[in-house]
């Protein structure tokens, strides 16, 4: 399958980064210069990939085997790849992703410790070789992500994970970051919104240049 994925933008960080807020910023700044996008998120994005995230972030008795989380999370990727995001490419529009492939790098390889020849077999088998064609990082040091999401109350199976799992998935973003520059711009979460989001709109404004509305 080949398509073009210049228009697939995906936001990317670790717990309390503020992804839900910025995420609907980028999708209000895209959609102000004329551009249609659709909002979605993995693991979810369709009827059957929503299931299969209740599954896999729900709270459990039952250990989750690593090799199990990773087939989870790819299987609801393989649906939402095959059943949303490529059907919206395909017809000009834009995708806005919250989350996407570098999360599983991030949490099921840097995390978990999955081996990366397997996350690349996998990712080869659903996405062959497609990339989004822009990734906005969200950083922020992780205990002060973990503070925010304390503040909200309830934990998901995720951000009920001890420090040193957050440490290793920040640390396998900015890996990743520092791999493929020209993909994915890191943006401080630090700093109050309007800087962030000063941030956000100067790398959407810098990447749009590149390509047709």
């Amino acid at each position: 399958m080949s398509v073009n994925t210049g228009r697939l933008i995906t936001l990317e960080g670790g717990e309390g980064v503020g992804k839900s807020t910025n995420l609907a910023f980028v999708a209000d700044w895209l959609r102000g210069t004329g551009r249609p996008v659709v909002v979605t998120r993995e693991p979810g994005g369709t009827p059957l990939a929503e299931e299969l995230r209740s599954l896999l972030l729900a709270p459990r008795d039952e250990p989750v085997a690593p090799m199990t989380e990773l087939l989870g999370f790819f299987a609801a990727r393989a649906q939402h790849w095959a059943q949303c995001i490529v059907p919206t490419l395909e017809r000009g529009d834009w995708v806005l992703c919250d989350r996407f492939i570098d999360a599983t790098w991030a949490y099921q390889g840097g995390g978990r410790g999955r081996p990366a020849e397997v996350i690349a077999s996998l990712e080869q088998l659903v996405l062959q070789g497609a990339r989004p064609g822009l990734t906005l990082l969200l950083d922020l040091p992780v205990e002060q992500g973990a503070a925010r999401v304390a503040a909200r109350g309830a934990a998901d199976r995720f951000e009920a994970e001890q420090s040193a799992f957050f440490e290793r998935v920040r640390s396998s973003y900015l890996a990743r970051a520092a791999a493929e520059p020209a993909r994915i711009r890191v943006i401080d979460a630090a700093p109050a919104l309007p800087q962030v989001q000063q941030a956000l709109a100067a790398e959407l404004a810098a990447y749009c240049r590149t390509l047709p509305a």
